[in-house]
């Protein structure tokens, strides 16, 4: 299986560009909001439950999505110091012990389009960072980053469309 992770702070397009590449080669998107969104109905955010829950539901996921043979998968992912530093290089191990590849592909944008984009109906869907008072205290602090492996590309989501940064992903990896 081929696992696309595409990474970025908050409102870089995670989920847009990922539903666009969904789309374009039929691999199944494994949203991470998905499992946050489950855990935020019992756990506080960050929470050494919802820390251990988190990253086990997203391990276990991906491991039976590899063993069910899946073509591919497209995980996004916020790095944020409330993931363990250790999750990363789980989750890579994790695909290549069941035979899989792991693609990593940096989503970004300027920061004041990612405020801007902060309270969008879409990010309201999910529980998703909304206040860009929180976002600039999160930002300034150095909580939106944890180090991630060397991405194949990253691509500025404020210079093409979810369907166009798609189709660049798509291309890039031959997929």
């Amino acid at each position: 299986m081929k696992l696309i992770v595409l990474f970025g702070m908050p409102a870089t397009g995670k989920l847009t560009v990922g539903q666009e590449l969904a789309a374009l080669t039929g691999y199944k998107l494994f949203h991470n909001h998905l499992v946050v969104d489950l855990l935020l109905s019992v756990f506080e955010f960050g929470s050494p439950g919802f820390v251990e829950l988190r990253e086990k539901i997203w391990l276990g996921v991906v491991r039976a999505a590899c063993r069910e043979g899946l073509p591919g998968l497209i995980f996004t992912f916020a790095p944020e110091t409330t993931v363990r530093p250790e999750f990363i290089g789980n989750l890579a191990e994790a695909v290549k012990a069941e035979a899989g590849t792991v693609d990593f592909v940096e989503l970004t944008c300027p920061v004041e389009e990612l405020k801007r984009r902060m309270d969008s109906g879409s990010r309201q869907r999910f529980k998703k960072l909304t206040s860009v008072e929180l976002f600039e205290q999160l930002h300034v602090a150095g909580h939106l980053k944890l180090p991630m492996p060397k991405a194949r590309f990253s691509i500025d989501t404020s210079s093409c469309s979810a369907a166009e940064a798609a189709e660049k992903i798509a291309r890039e990896l031959a997929l």
